[in-house]
């Protein structure tokens, strides 16, 4: 059995590649040239050079495949041209999906994100069914992942073909090498180099559990229905807090009002106009921040059998990872 894996070279996909790999599956990765391959250090894994936005690579790539991971996407908050976004996460995908089912693949898992489903509203855990209309989606990745998902419904309920939606919370754990926002976060507070924080919450869960996930939707799965795979819902003061107890470090005690931070917002997107880096705080991730992520796994746990370990795990493990590899 063949399985292509999407975005492998990234955070989330190596993890989906190694737990691939452990179930004695033949793995195929696609990879755009000279892209940083270190997390395929060691892999026992074919490489399919090519990008989600050449359709003739992508056709190339998932011939002879039994099984499509599509874990590859622009993760960013900030982006100058939302458009290039769009491209990698709306049109690859679209691209992606075509291909695999005129080859023939027999299952498609295409990793989606609690950030393509609604805000919980205060004092609540969402799930599959925590929805919201596109003109209340607030950031571009938001935006595209949440065009994504619905582009990817419509496939599945206009079509025969079998693909399974999986919706991660907020991975966290070894080879983050980019990092995300969450990893840079984790450096951040591993560092000593956030004195405060705002009043908001996420839901954290290991990247290994995450990509177990996606092994337990290809194989139980029902084609057109989503899974949020998620761990543990965390406010930040708690994980900074468990952050700075891992390092030696005191933890940040002064919680700001969201409206402080926005001229931060701002003035740190200005300045990466011109510079060209993306900020550590931009305007959408303080909009975000007003409500807290909480999602719950129990249609996952019921029908897949996804179980995650305690969040801290993931926490401790991303702290070590970053510390062994001079983030720290």
């Amino acid at each position: 059995m063949t399985a292509l894996v999407t975005g492998a070279t990234g955070f989330v996909g190596s993890a989906v590649a190694r737990a691939l790999l452990d179930s004695g599956r033949i793995v195929r990765v696609l990879a755009r040239p000279g892209s940083d391959r270190r997390n395929l250090d060691g892999l026992d894994v074919e490489v399919a050079e090519g990008d989600l936005t050449e359709r003739d690579s992508i056709k190339r790539a998932v011939q002879g495949a039994t099984e499509v991971y599509h874990v590859a996407a622009d993760y960013r908050l900030w982006v100058p041209e939302p458009a290039a976004m769009d491209r990698i996460n709306v049109e690859g995908t679209e691209a992606l999906l075509r291909a695999a089912a005129e080859a023939g693949v027999e299952r498609f898992v295409y990793t989606s994100s609690v950030a393509a489903l609604g805000v919980p509203g205060k004092g609540e855990i969402g799930d599959e069914e925590t929805r919201i209309e596109a003109e209340d989606v607030v950031g571009a990745y938001k935006r595209s992942k949440y065009r994504a998902q619905k582009l990817v419904e419509r496939f599945a309920a206009e079509s025969s073909f079998p693909v399974i939606i999986v919706n991660p919370s907020t991975p966290v754990g070894p080879r983050d090498i980019k990092p995300t926002p969450t990893g840079r976060i984790i450096v951040e507070a591993a560092s000593g180099r956030i004195p405060a924080f705002v009043d908001t919450g996420l839901n954290l869960v290991h990247v290994e559990d995450v990509a177990e996930g996606h092994l337990l939707a290809a194989e139980k799965g029902r084609p057109g229905e989503s899974y949020i795979l998620g761990g543990e819902n965390w406010s930040l003061a708690d994980m900074l807090r468990e952050i700075a107890t891992m390092t030696g470090r005191r933890p940040p005690r002064v919680s700001l009002p969201h409206g402080a931070i926005l001229p931060v917002a701002y003035l740190a997107e200005s300045w990466s106009r011109l510079t060209g880096k993306e900020p550590f705080v931009t305007r959408d991730a303080v909009k975000m921040s007003r409500a807290r992520m909480f999602y719950r796994s129990d249609k996952a746990q019921r029908e897949l059998g996804y179980r995650a370990r305690r969040a801290v795990e993931g926490l401790g493990d991303a702290v070590r990872w970053f510390r062994a590899n001079n983030y720290l």
